[in-house]
């Protein structure tokens, strides 16, 4: 077990936002930042960890909604997602990709960052410096970030000059921590500002499970192979909880613009679609932080199982109980109420309301597992139903110590 984790395989994540204003003084988008140990991270791969963890922990841990509401998010990205070596497993919609000053501006990475301008993607240029090469993005950009604090600013009459020949950039004025500074963005009609005169970075902090590696590497591999098969995909995600709960948050991300909210992992796979899903095991795997306490995943699948075993006494869906099933046995683990949890998903009505009140036929189905659990037997007897929800349960972790061994 790592020292960050706890006996029942939680652990604490953590992701950092630092406001952006306008210069009305107020927040109009967020730079999301790393928090973390880097102590087990190879010097080579920091920043990419960096960056993969960041995206991992805001959209899949969080949920970009609990982060930053509907407020943009700058993310700052490494050369490798920046030439489309690594792939970022979410839209445009609420994301400004930050290309760092220290990433090299050679042909590769123009013609990445060119690519992910015309996906929709906008970009900013962080602690810009004339002549280093970023001038090459200006068509592209739509936001140029100026440090007030440590940058050059001998030329920044010409360097603001030459960022307004370009009408479609905005300057976010950066480091600000003096009255001085925050009055030179303000001589310079600087557009945004960031800073600690403004405001400190806030640290998020939430407990949270860690999807199993091996189930981790087994999606990578189904979704590699040339026809995806989305029973097999939708199996293995299921059967890992903190996989199905990562799942249902990037589902939450794309869920504003649909009219359909989810009702079952495999709804929640649909609605981020293959493609972004693969892109997040992918990124799954190069975090790797390891997986929580087999005993107390083991527990959290047997629930489920037998959630969706008792649902058809009930006449609920079996796929959206043992998908409740999962939320409610995490949310045990994490210590908070289904009612909590259920908060960050883009929840079918009938999901939620069987979890946030207990009503309907979903809410009769999980009291009666509930009831059992506590050993009121009531009545119904699930005996026969709670054997294979542990049979099944068993020959899935089985299944994966045996991929392990292999």
């Amino acid at each position: 077990m790592k020292p960050s984790e706890s006996a029942d395989g939680t652990k604490l994540v953590h992701v950092g936002r630092q406001p952006i204003f306008d210069a009305q003084g107020d927040v109009v988008a967020y730079e999301l930042l790393f928090r973390g140990s880097m102590e087990a991270v190879a010097a080579g791969r920091q920043d990419t960890y960096a960056t993969s963890t960041v995206m991992i922990n805001a959209f899949t841990e969080f949920g970009i909604r609990e982060v930053a509401g509907d407020r943009l998010c700058f993310i700052n990205l490494t050369r490798e997602f920046l030439s489309g070596e690594l792939p970022l497993p979410f839209g445009p919609s609420q994301v400004v990709l930050e290309v760092l000053e220290t990433v090299e501006m050679d042909d590769e990475v123009v013609a990445g960052i060119t690519r992910l301008a015309e996906a929709g993607y906008r970009i900013a240029l962080d602690d810009f410096v004339w002549g280093a090469g970023q001038e090459r993005l200006f068509e592209l950009a739509s936001y140029v970030k100026l440090d007030l604090l440590d940058g050059d600013l001998t030329h920044l009459d010409e360097v603001v000059a030459a960022v307004r020949q370009h009408p479609n950039i905005q300057i976010v004025a950066e480091r600000l921590e003096t009255d001085e500074q925050l009055a030179i963005a303000e001589r310079y009609g600087m557009e945004l500002r960031q800073g600690y005169a403004l405001s400190r970075p806030q640290v998020l902090t939430v407990a949270s499970l860690s999807p199993s590696r091996l189930r981790r590497l087994e999606l990578v591999t189904a979704l590699s192979a040339p026809d995806a098969d989305m029973p097999r995909i939708v199996e293995i995600i299921a059967s890992d909880p903190a996989l199905s709960l990562r799942v249902l948050r990037a589902s939450n991300s794309v869920a504003a613009g649909h009219a359909n909210r989810v009702s079952s992992v495999r709804q929640a796979v649909v609605m981020v679609g293959l493609k972004h899903i693969r892109q997040w095991a992918m990124l799954m795997v190069l975090d790797d932080v390891g997986g929580p306490a087999e005993e107390h995943m083991l527990g959290v699948l047997t629930r489920a199982r037998l959630c969706e075993n008792v649902a058809p006494w009930f006449g609920a869906a079996p796929d959206a109980a043992f998908m409740a099933g999962v939320i409610t046995g995490v949310a045990g683990l994490l210590g908070i109420s289904p009612a909590e949890m259920s908060d960050q998903f883009p929840l079918a009505p009938a999901v939620a309301a069987a979890l946030t009140t207990g009503s309907g036929r979903l809410g009769q189905a999980l009291a009666a597992v509930d009831s059992y659990e506590r050993g009121e037997l009531g009545t119904f007897d699930l005996a026969p139903q709670y054997m294979d929800a542990v049979r099944w349960s068993t020959r899935a972790l089985d299944a994966s110590n045996r991929l392990a061994a292999a």
